[in-house]
């Protein structure tokens, strides 16, 4: 059996949420083990007039490295829910996975900027350094949710 790698995922979805964030842990359990989930959070579309976004973070254990996980895993999965890339990067979705962190590596730097990836990843892995904000994602998420509008959703379960 091979070695089996942490990635932490950010899965957010603003059609049919419940359903499409649901759909897409149950898919990625063909490909690797979900160790660990945080809250649902919902937070205001970023970026354009679209519905509220439903948003988690996972803890993802796959024998597969990054840039295979992302295009034969993460992309085909997105397709298979019903995700049409369209110009606009910010219009309504119905699913979008993203790798966050390989280990204790940080990929794409732009999405630690968003309270939708920090407060959820907060949970999994509270005492991370930031990789922009240099503190512990404990303080910076404490932060953000007196900063911005995103709300836990205790009563969505994706899991």
């Amino acid at each position: 059996m091979s070695e089996l790698h942490k990635a932490y995922l950010n899965l957010g979805s603003n059609v049919e949420p419940q359903k499409n964030l649901a759909k897409a842990v149950e898919l990625l359990k063909k490909y690797g083990q979900i160790a660990e989930v945080s809250t649902v959070w919902e937070s205001q579309s970023v970026g354009s007039d679209g519905p509220n976004f439903l948003n988690a973070c996972i803890l993802f254990l796959t024998e597969f490295q990054p840039e295979y996980l992302k295009e034969k895993i993460l992309k085909p999965i997105e397709l298979e829910i019903g995700r049409m890339r369209v110009e606009d990067k910010n219009a309504p979705r119905c699913i979008d996975i993203d790798l966050i962190m390989f280990y204790d590596i940080p990929v794409n730097l732009r999405q630690w900027e968003y309270a939708f990836v920090v407060i959820p990843l907060a949970e999994l892995i509270p005492n991370f350094i930031h990789p922009v904000g240099l503190q512990k994602l404990s303080l910076i998420s404490k932060k953000m949710q007196k900063e911005i509008w995103i709300e836990p959703r205790e009563d969505v379960s994706i899991f």
